[in-house]
């Protein structure tokens, strides 16, 4: 059977000059391919290792992965960073299944300058359940891919928008429990909430916590600090960010070439810029002894939150300016 120009393997017989601008040797969809010929060799032995490494193979450093879907109680989104994407896939075989992958169709690619869109309008995640019976599911949503336009061509943004999802459980287990009704019973329950098990779930729930608090694991992580150390290190850079009056943009001074003219009128001139400048010089004292509390307000006294208990028991107490510009503790 003979290769076409929509096979990935396909080599054009005029050179590769004839080829697709794309700095990958295939096509974008190809990518999806290879993650779920990698996420089907993933054993029972598999460590979170070898889930950083599929996350390292496929994600780029600063990617993310949003899941938009509806539940009973509302629609819920979820997004998460490249630190929190290994765990996100691995809670996915904890909760029972065995085998995932997904399907796009027709999928459509826009090429940018530095990254590649894929937008699959019917994209189905399928996975099969083990236990606690054998199921599979096909969650069918919308599925949103930004590659990086390289020779790596990993990941950047991930939004898959769940629509719908179905169950399936094969007759011959209908067939085997027939005569049983609570065993059918149990088949007619779902195991899973829009296509979602309860593992991945209570894992992007936990996530809305750990996403703000990757700042302050990686500072522990980098700098060997204490978490208390971290969290006042933290703390005390986002205050001064608040704090401190933005840069103004510095300002090269112009020089204007003066023509000659006769000594009268240079004397009358020079008497003239000199009663200028005192008045100038005048204009600018007020401005120049301003203080830096009268500049800004809400500098006279400065919150200082501290970790640890006050005299009074309390957390927080405040620093007052005096006039020689020196910090002056209240409790």
């Amino acid at each position: 059977m003979s290769s076409t120009p929509h096979d990935p393997f396909y080599s054009s017989p005029f050179g590769p000059f004839y080829r697709r601008h794309t700095p990958y040797m295939v096509q974008p969809e190809y990518r999806i391919y290879e993650m779920n010929k990698r996420l089907q060799s993933r054993t029972e032995d598999s460590d979170n290792l070898w889930w950083d490494a599929f996350a390292t193979e496929f994600f780029e450093d600063d990617a993310t992965l949003t899941l938009s879907f509806c539940l009973e109680d509302g629609p819920k989104r979820y997004t998460i960073g490249r630190t929190l994407i290994p765990r996100y896939f691995s809670t996915v075989f904890e909760g029972g299944v065995t085998d995932l992958y997904y399907i796009l169709k027709h999928s459509k690619e826009s090429y940018h300058n530095s990254s590649i869109t894929v937008d699959c309008d019917q994209c189905a995640m399928v996975t099969q359940h083990g236990k606690p019976m054998f199921t599979k599911v096909c969650t069918e949503g919308r599925l949103i891919l930004e590659f990086t336009f390289d020779d790596l061509m990993r990941i950047k943004t991930w939004h898959f928008t769940i629509r719908q999802y179905r169950e399936l459980v094969p007759r011959s287990i209908l067939a085997m429990h027939a005569q049983d009704p609570q065993v059918l019973d149990q088949l007619s329950k779902n195991i899973t909430r829009m296509g979602l098990t309860n593992f991945t779930l209570n894992y992007l729930r936990l996530c809305v916590i750990l996403e703000p608090m990757q700042e302050l694991m990686s500072r522990h992580k980098t700098y060997n600090l204490s978490p208390r150390d971290c969290l006042k290190t933290c703390l005390f850079q986002k205050w001064q960010r608040m704090v401190a009056p933005p840069a103004e943009p510095t300002r090269q001074p112009t020089t204007k070439r003066r023509k000659r003219k006769n000594s009268t009128s240079s004397t009358s001139n020079s008497s003239a810029g000199n009663n200028a400048n005192s008045a100038g010089s005048k204009k600018k004292t007020p401005a120049a002894n301003l203080s830096l509390s009268s500049q800004v307000p809400g500098l006279g006294a400065i919150p200082n939150c501290s970790l640890n208990p006050g005299r009074d028991g309390d957390l927080c107490h405040s620093t007052a300016v005096t006039p020689s510009g020196q910090f002056k503790e209240k409790h």
